[in-house]
């Protein structure tokens, strides 16, 4: 497989139209959380699906985008993978139904949920397959993520923090080098502290169970370290870059799990590295789970594009908890194998 690369040739982003202010918040719990919201965790609105909108036509609107950029087809796609722990159904995959609402026909499919890290546990295959097999030329990868459905809208523990959107990228074989390393770890003492934990085995949605204690709902059961991800992202940053002989002052743009940002401002003071080369969404969009990433990175170079070679990080924990960081040369003309000359 000598010579090829993967690289992300294009990326996209769908957030629902309807917008929650933390105004709402404040009148529905008669207390003032807005102030809290953020003080303590940076989040000012978030945006809600429809009720005739589920994950996978989020991530059809993100993924068409990023196709459109990609100057690709659905049709073109070698494979279609979807990270999340917010499925259309418990089986089968959500990716299978995107690839029939994209009618990416000629796609193999599958979801990966590792919750929150999933969309960069994602990514990492996606580079690994495109690496590996002369087969495998064109990926969607692509991050949904529907918690509002799952949400108690009088906890104000879940309900004040969680929205809804996708986002998506496209990654193809490549000439030059894309794809430069990635580290998956994960703390699984901490798989019972927060979850949907009604609707799979352990606690079925049976009758019975739903009377005891309401449908599937994301809860918060217990606490994990405050400080888990800052004490973690810096050293699974530093990490992942010497695989490729690079440091933290290399890189142009780190994007983070987009859930509190106190949190992203603490990494990267530790790491010494300046604000300007990150880039936080959930002011505006919430928290997306599984799609903060791809859509902060899609935010992120919409508003300033990368130069030539910039090199971005994603650093990313999820529910279990599962930890994926990918570092990424970007090209924003790469040489694509095999040779594509179609105009946009």
């Amino acid at each position: 497989m000598f010579g090829r690369n993967a690289q992300i040739i294009s990326s996209g982003r769908y957030i629902p139209a309807r917008r929650v202010d933390n105004a709402y918040f404040d009148a529905r719990f008669d207390k003032p959380v807005s102030e809290w919201l953020v003080q303590n965790v940076g989040i000012e609105s978030r945006h809600v699906m429809a009720h005739d909108e589920v994950t996978s036509d989020l991530v059809v609107h993100a993924a068409k985008q990023a196709l459109e950029r990609a100057c690709v087809s659905a049709a073109e796609l070698d494979l279609v993978i979807v990270a999340t722990d917010t499925p259309d159904y418990i089986s089968p995959s959500t990716a299978s139904v995107v690839q029939h609402k994209l009618g990416a026909t000629h796609a193999g499919v599958f979801d990966v949920n590792a919750a929150c890290a999933g969309w960069v546990s994602a990514l990492d295959i996606a580079a690994r397959y495109v690496a590996t097999d002369v087969d495998i030329n064109r990926v969607l990868v692509c991050g949904g993520y529907a918690m509002t459905r799952y949400l108690d809208w009088d906890d104000k523990k879940t309900a004040t923090l969680f929205a809804d959107g996708a986002g998506a990228v496209v990654v193809g074989a490549t000439q030059e080098p894309g794809y430069l390393g990635g580290k998956l770890e994960a703390d699984g003492q901490f798989h019972d502290a927060l979850g949907i934990y009604t609707g799979g085995t352990v606690r079925p949605a049976t009758a019975a169970n739903v009377a005891e204690s309401g449908p599937p709902t994301v809860r918060f059961v217990r606490k994990f370290p405050s400080t888990f991800n800052s004490d973690r992202w810096p050293t699974l940053i530093a990490d992942t870059l010497a695989k490729s002989g690079n440091t933290v002052e290399d890189v142009s743009l780190f994007v983070f799990t987009q859930l509190n940002a106190r949190t992203i401002e603490t990494v990267m003071d530790r790491m010494h590295v300046p604000m300007e080369r990150t880039h936080m969404v959930m002011n505006k969009w919430g928290y997306l789970g599984s799609a903060c990433i791809p859509a902060a990175f899609d935010d992120a170079i919409v508003q300033k594009p990368l130069e030539d070679n910039a090199l971005v990080v994603f650093c990313a924990t999820g529910g279990g908890l599962s930890m994926a960081c990918a570092a990424w040369r970007f090209n924003t003309a790469p040489s694509l194998l095999p040779p594509t000359k179609r105009p946009c």
